[in-house]
């Protein structure tokens, strides 16, 4: 019977002190989950369409008339519009972005100025149906937002016509497909995890060609038609202003804590 009230006024004094033990023990912090932080990537294949305006500036000058010593015929810009697609590949290493681009658009730029060639009124026309661009990009990604610099080859597809002043009709023309090369800069904000708008501006470097101009046949000119007319060189560059919607494949939304 001792033994049982020792032990019973044991655990009295254990209750007692355990409080004033578990105050002085020091608070257990409550670690809260880290903050998500969203790092979009710009890794994978897309396609997309753009649209927007051209302005190609062209100069003629004549040098065959008097062979050593060119003729200057004047200038003109061929402004328009023009709608295309683009299809490419992106690949994200940190904030570095890099690509490959192929972009065709058809064009509708066209644009006159007279010769001052010959005595008669004559008119240079040039049109521009089509262009396409094949670049490499180097970007830096700010998340999902993308800013780059581009550079490649670039082709237009150009018709050049002579045209009698007032009437319009055609007694010369020429064709061609111009290779030459092309320097670009574009930002692109990602709306959804595989969608993107962007807007972009090229400046093209189309050179000068040789072009040999060949008759229609139009009587007041004599030649007989599909036989030489005269030799222009004519220069040429461009700058383009689109509007890009791309869909994209790959490259995930990486969530980090």
């Amino acid at each position: 019977m001792k033994k049982f009230r020792l032990g019973a006024m044991g655990l009295v004094a254990l209750g007692i002190a355990a409080p004033a033990v578990a105050a002085d023990l020091p608070a257990q912090s409550y670690k809260a989950p880290g903050i998500v932080a969203v790092s979009y990537d710009w890794s994978g294949l897309y396609v997309g369409l753009n649209g927007g305006g051209a302005w190609s500036h062209l100069c003629w000058t004549d040098t065959d008339i008097t062979p050593g010593t060119p003729i200057p015929e004047g200038c003109h810009t061929a402004s328009g519009g023009l709608v295309g697609g683009q299809i490419g590949y992106r690949f994200q290493s940190s904030s570095w972005v890099f690509g490959l681009e192929f972009q065709g658009d058809w064009s509708q730029l066209k644009s006159s100025n007279p010769s001052s060639l010959t005595a008669a009124a004559t008119t240079n026309q040039t049109k521009i149906d089509g262009l396409g661009l094949l670049t490499g990009q180097v970007g830096y990604a700010w998340n999902n937002v993308l800013g780059y610099l581009k550079g490649g080859a670039a082709v237009t597809s150009d018709r050049y016509n002579g045209l009698l002043t007032g009437t319009n009709v055609v007694f010369d023309k020429a064709s061609e497909a111009r290779w030459g090369g092309t320097v670009g800069a574009g930002i692109e904000y990602s709306f959804a995890p595989n969608w993107s708008v962007g807007a972009e501006y090229d400046h093209l470097f189309m050179g000068n060609r040789s072009i040999t101009m060949i008759s229609t046949g139009t009587v007041a000119f004599g030649a007989p038609a599909g036989t030489f007319s005269r030799t222009d060189t004519i220069k040429q560059d461009a700058d383009l202003a689109t509007v890009h919607v791309n869909y994209r494949w790959g490259g995930p939304v990486i969530a980090k804590y």
